[in-house]
């Protein structure tokens, strides 16, 4: 037992001690006390302050784990260089952070504008062309696209030659014709153009390689060693040639100082007049030296019919057997164009289906443009967690990736690639799997995928400021899922046998896990099994219905007022779907596989899945959370709050009135794509009731059931084609959308398959369904020349951007029955 100190006599009369003092022991006793606790109040705040900015700093640190691209660039010769330029009408740059690019502008003189109006170089939606799409290209070596301006037809095409030690030779061929004879002479520009964005990775020069050789570009850069570009007139008379070498402040910025270089001049011969380029146009800097060009366009005018060739050669290409150009050049894309059309047919057999040629090139288009659209982005994101002060860079990195349209979205979607992938496996599964790798490498240590990627200048100066930042908060449906699973279940011989794709595979299978993880952690709902997407906005008044982003599905009604006892679900069915392909996956990795079937089988539980959301009012599966349908978009009185003299605005926004309070209750006076997900990811047991229930509602008019293929909200629901506010038209309220439009189908054709009271209806509505979809498509298709992001429910008409060679292009999956 310890001793115990014994207590000293003290004498309270001394000085010593009175009130006033305090014993030296004493003293030190309180002062060690509070030393104490301030230390462990410093201590505490210092680790709050380290541990809030680990946290800051988790939404832009990368996924500690093996990279998933372990080959790029030039260790992958024939995917160096390619139509990666997917913004632009036509341009060939590398798989480089730092990549040359070369690109084309066009105009005809009788449609240019002062303001510079006729000239073309993005794909704008505005241009108003007659169509433009990849009609051959197979995502590595070659492609020929046409587009149609007013009259006048201009074909594009490349071939690659592979050879040397980075990447080796291309030849693009640029022509236009018309079929109007008395259009023939008429005036074309073409402005064929070389560009380096970081100087200090290389150098251009313009120059003039030869008697036949119009004014091409000598260069060096760290990614290509030395190479010239010659540009042969092949074909046709050129009238008026010009150059312009300078330097330029961006990618984004090449049309305005192409614009801003233009110099009226005349001809003294003949007297024509002409827009001519001036040369070299080197500007100082503020130190008085010369800024190298980093800029150099060749403009060439000539008459209708026109053709020229565009010749890059490698320097260290020291063994081919000529220059790829003339005749040399014609033969070589034939071989590739053959060749491409033989596998399109052994992929697709649409011959073998019935399908007429006009058909079969309508798909080889759909096709084409969506592999001729892969783009390579380099750049930095920007994001935002509730961590930060505000936005924050991401880390610089590259992508590798399809896009939904040339013209409006020209840059990765998340969501949108899980579909793009079905499409683009069936063709090359290693050119899949190469992207499926560059996505992964986006992802944070938290599991999170930004879901929009604006990479560069090009990209962002297509991008509205507000839709520029990523919320770590907010998820995209994980269609990747869908990709993986159609890779398993149709190319499981290809990935088994080859030791890259399954090296692939196994890097890829940490971060699956994570993404799964990260969904579980923040989309979680408050009830178990439950799920929530986050992102809505609780404090809006402009919106009739608060747009749910996240989802994918943007307007599509949902509980009119978002609190955290919503549980959607689709959100649900996705998890579902991810925990299945992961327990395959851990299966085929022969890793322990029994906690993704669990989670499976207890999603998947149909009597769960009907306690959370299926409403006995509507016999339907359906969201819940806290809804009215009694709301409507007013425009407010004046405010009666100001002086006498104030003058209120003339026509102040409306904004979102509730005329009956809302109710925690199911959201099932709504009817759409949202309500089929369980039978959209095949959850729901072939012997369901329900799934007859279902099967009879896809079948009616009034709900979703078109001769185009079925809408997206049904016309008996409250939102059906409304405003989401007063400049927001309907987007996912009633228009036919092609990706959702393949589940269906895809479901269909599983049921019809399965043992059960329903197969029969299932294959009936399957085949009726299909025919419709691909009818419609290829119908618009040869009216308007393009592909488009929706079709209207009434008319069948495309409508929203074009081209829309994203999921629509999934028609080409549906015309050869592949799921």
């Amino acid at each position: 037992m310890a001793r115990q100190r014994r207590p000293m006599a003290v004498d309270h009369s001394h000085p010593k001690f009175s009130k006033k003092s305090i014993p030296s022991n004493e003293k030190h006793s309180k002062f060690s006390l509070w030393t104490k606790v301030a230390t462990v109040i410093c201590l505490a705040v210092a680790g709050c302050i380290g541990y809030m900015g680990y946290l800051e700093t988790r939404v832009n640190t990368p996924f500690d784990d093996k990279k998933m691209v372990v080959k790029t660039g030039i260790d992958v010769p024939d995917r160096y260089w390619g139509s990666y330029r997917s913004g632009v009408y036509f341009g060939m740059k590398t798989r480089d952070p730092h990549s040359l690019v070369t690109g084309l502008m066009w105009y005809f003189t009788r449609h240019l504008r002062a303001d510079g109006g006729g000239i073309r170089h993005w794909c704008e939606q505005g241009d108003n062309l007659k169509g433009y799409s990849w009609i051959e290209h197979n995502g590595r070596d070659f492609g020929v696209q046409e587009i149609k301006d007013g009259p006048f037809l201009i074909t594009t095409s490349f071939v690659k030659r592979i050879g040397g030690n980075y990447g080796g030779d291309w030849t693009s061929r640029i022509g236009v014709s018309t079929k109007d004879p008395k259009l023939i002479g008429d005036q074309v520009s073409f402005l064929l153009y070389t560009a380096i964005e970081d100087k200090t990775k290389g150098w251009i020069k313009a120059s003039r390689l030869g008697t036949r050789v119009l004014t091409g570009v000598r260069g060096e850069t760290e990614g290509l060693g030395p190479f010239t570009i010659k540009i042969f007139n092949t074909s046709g008379e050129v009238e008026h040639e010009s150059f312009l070498s300078t330097s330029t402040k961006g990618l984004h910025l090449l049309k305005e100082t192409v614009l801003n270089s233009f110099q009226p001049v005349m001809d003294r011969h003949s007297g024509k007049r002409w827009l001519s380029l001036p040369g070299e146009q080197h500007p100082r800097g503020q130190d008085g030296k010369v800024i190298e060009p980093n800029f150099i366009v060749t403009q060439v005018t000539a008459s209708v019919p026109f053709e020229v060739d565009v010749v890059f050669e490698s320097a260290s290409f020291v063994d081919r057997s000529g220059t790829l150009v003339g005749d040399s050049y014609t033969k070589e894309l034939q071989v590739w164009r053959n060749h491409f059309n033989k596998k399109f047919q052994e992929t697709f057999r649409l011959q073998d289906k019935g399908y007429k040629t006009e058909e079969e090139a309508f798909a080889k288009a759909a096709f084409s443009n969506m592999v001729g659209g892969i783009g390579y982005f380099y750049g930095t994101s920007r994001v935002e967690s509730y961590y930060t002060r505000g936005p924050v860079p991401y880390w610089k990195a590259p992508l590798y990736t399809a896009v939904p349209s040339r013209s409006f979205f020209p840059r990765g979607f998340l969501w949108d690639e899980g579909f793009h992938g079905l499409l683009i496996s069936t063709w090359d599964l290693d050119i899949e799997l190469d992207i499926i790798c560059h996505w992964f490498d986006l992802m944070n240590v938290e599991g999170w995928i930004p879901r929009e990627q604006i990479l560069g200048l090009e990209a962002l100066s297509k991008v509205p400021e507000e839709f520029v930042t990523q919320r770590n908060s907010n998820a995209n449906p994980p269609t990747f899922f869908i990709t993986l699973q159609y890779i398993l279940h149709n190319f499981a011989n290809q990935l088994t046998e080859d030791e890259t794709h399954l090296a692939a595979l196994e890097r890829l299978y940490p971060r699956l896990q994570a993404w799964f993880e990260w969904f579980n952690t923040t989309q979680i709902g408050d009830l178990p099994s439950s799920y929530r997407w986050r992102g809505r906005d609780s404090t809006t008044n402009r919106e009739l219905n608060p747009k749910t982003l996240t989802s994918g599905l943007d307007d599509y009604p949902r509980a009119s007022h978002p609190n955290v006892d919503e549980r959607h679900v689709d959100l649900r069915c996705w998890i579902a779907l991810a925990a299945s392909i992961l327990a395959e996956i851990s299966k085929l990795l022969s890793r322990n596989h029994q906690r993704y079937t669990n989670t499976y089988l207890y999603l998947s539980d149909n009597n769960i899945l009907d306690e959370l959301h299926w409403s006995p009012h509507s016999q339907s599966y359906a969201d819940f959370g806290l809804h009215t349908d009694a709301v409507e978009l007013k425009r407010p009185p004046p405010s009666k709050s100001h002086g006498h003299n104030y003058q209120p605005p003339q026509n102040p926004e409306k904004v979102r009135v509730v005329l009956r309070d809302p109710e925690l209750r199911f959201v099932d006076s709504t009817f759409g794509y949202v309500n089929l997900f369980p039978f959209l990811l095949q959850l729901l047991r072939p012997d369901s009731p329900k799934l007859g229930k279902l099967l009879n509602d896809l079948r009616r008019p009034e709900l979703l059931w078109t001769e185009y293929g079925l809408r997206s909200l049904a016309k008996t629901s409250p939102l059906y084609m409304k405003y989401n506010t007063e400049h927001d038209p309907p987007y996912w309220r009633g228009p036919v959308w092609i990706n959702i439009n393949y589940l269906a189908v895809r479901a269909l054709d599983y049921y019809s398959k399965q043992e059960g009271p329903y197969s029969n209806k299932a294959k009936e509505i399957y085949g009726e369904l299909r025919r419709n979809i691909i009818k419609n498509i290829f119908k618009e298709y040869k009216r308007t020349g393009y592909i488009w992001e929706q079709y209207n429910d009434r008319t069948g008409e495309g409508q929203g951007c074009k081209p829309f060679t994203g999921w629509s292009a999934l028609v080409v999956l549906l015309m050869a029955e592949l799921y």
